[in-house]
């Protein structure tokens, strides 16, 4: 079955055949065999705390959660658990910053990604990553990852690459002494396009399936 994903022209994005992009992957993983790798994934927000409301209400809480869910399953059922997957919350509950800090230094993790939506007034789209404001021997590994995961959503999905950025993250700032860290702005739930492009479930795993590829190009290229 032929399935093919699409943000509006609007957002300056393209089609993308999503088995092609699933073969690729298979194909990397069957090529090479890594060690195991802790990843924690932190779906932003949750519970009360809703983040970015978008049109026709899409909640960046939900957003995220399915995308981390989606990464959780990709790595399941296509790689076989190659990848140790962790996700800081499975539901719609809140979690502090410092808790979900807190489990990335208590597993001992090899990699923390924050994942959020952004919002704006003016009509703004596309994925940014952030990396932490904080000089450490992990800055220039969470600028690799921040590249790699950046460069496969825009090369697969189309999605405009804003590029990776410096900020300043309270739960970047905890995990960071302990592994690579980044914060993706996987786009504007205030963008019509972008929006709508995150209420189609299609579209919520093939960008879940990006983000994956980009952390195991990353994992490869420092093996």
């Amino acid at each position: 079955m032929l399935i093919t994903l699409k943000i509006g022209s609007r957002a300056g994005c393209k089609s993308v055949i999503f088995w092609l992009l699933i073969l690729k992957m298979c194909f990397s993983f069957c090529q090479v065999e890594l060690p195991k790798k802790i990843v924690v994934i932190d779906p932003g927000h949750g519970g009360k705390d809703t983040g970015a409301i978008g049109v026709h209400g899409v909640l960046e809480k939900e957003v995220v959660l399915k995308i981390a869910k989606e990464i959780l399953n990709h790595n399941h059922l296509i790689l076989d658990d190659r990848i140790e997957v962790y996700l800081t919350r499975y539901k719609d509950t809140l979690i502090s910053l410092s808790d979900r800090a807190m489990l990335t230094r208590e597993l001992k993790s090899d990699l923390f990604i924050s994942l959020h939506c952004n919002a704006a007034i003016t009509g703004a789209s596309g994925m940014e990553i952030f990396v932490a404001d904080k000089d450490n021997p992990h800055m220039e590994s969470s600028v690799q990852l921040a590249t790699s995961v950046l460069g496969e959503s825009g090369r697969k999905l189309g999605i405009r690459e804003r590029g990776v950025k410096v900020g300043n993250f309270q739960v970047q700032r905890e995990t960071m002494d302990f592994c690579p860290t980044i914060l993706i702005e996987t786009g504007f739930v205030t963008h019509v396009d972008e929006g709508d492009y995150y209420q189609k479930p299609r579209n919520i795993k093939a960008v879940a399936l990006a983000i994956l590829l980009g952390i195991y190009n990353y994992l490869k290229s420092e093996d």
